[in-house]
């Protein structure tokens, strides 16, 4: 039996070779999408805040890190998005592109990942994002019933990532 493909070293390339095309040809929506897809990240963010009736702020995001040597991607993505900040991140020592503006997330950000999905399971974050800003835009946040319903909806983002007030927690306390 033949087996298709060069051989890269001792190992035999399964794959036909591809061919993305010249890089002024590159679409930078599916570019930015397929970016994001890898290294991007959905979130919201819900922490005390005494001021508020419910006691509880929450701040949806989107961020994007690369390291410092590449950050030109982050710039393409700060103009393509026309919204956002460049900050560095000293957790890892990386560059972060983040918008944290509902009016942004709504306007500029999610009208685009709507029209141009994710591949992955992140895609259900993006959802997810998207039904909470729409709360937000209800105001529903500022009544306990809605805030519980948000950080039931936020509990399900970012399975691998860590929380610092869980859904119990904002239910306990809740005014």
């Amino acid at each position: 039996m033949s087996h298709p493909g060069p051989m890269v070293g001792n190992v035999r390339n399964l794959w036909t070779p591809q061919y993305a095309g010249p890089r002024d040809s590159i679409s930078i929506e599916s570019y930015i999408s397929g970016y994001f897809d890898g290294e991007g990240c959905f979130s919201v963010a819900i922490g005390p805040r005494p001021g508020i009736r419910v006691g509880w702020e929450v701040r949806p995001c989107v961020s994007v890190s690369q390291n410092a040597d590449r950050s030109q991607v982050l710039e393409l993505v700060s103009g393509f998005f026309g919204c956002g900040a460049l900050r560095p991140d000293p957790s890892d020592q990386t560059i972060k592109w983040e918008t944290r503006s509902l009016g942004d997330i709504v306007d500029r950000v999610l009208p685009h990942f709507l029209k141009y999905p994710l591949i992955s399971e992140k895609h259900d974050d993006v959802d997810l994002l998207a039904m909470i800003c729409q709360m937000m835009l209800n105001k529903q946040h500022l009544g306990s019933q809605g805030l519980l319903q948000i950080a039931e909806l936020a509990a399900q983002m970012n399975p691998s990532g860590s929380r610092r007030y869980s859904a119990e927690q904002i239910k306990a306390s809740a005014r």
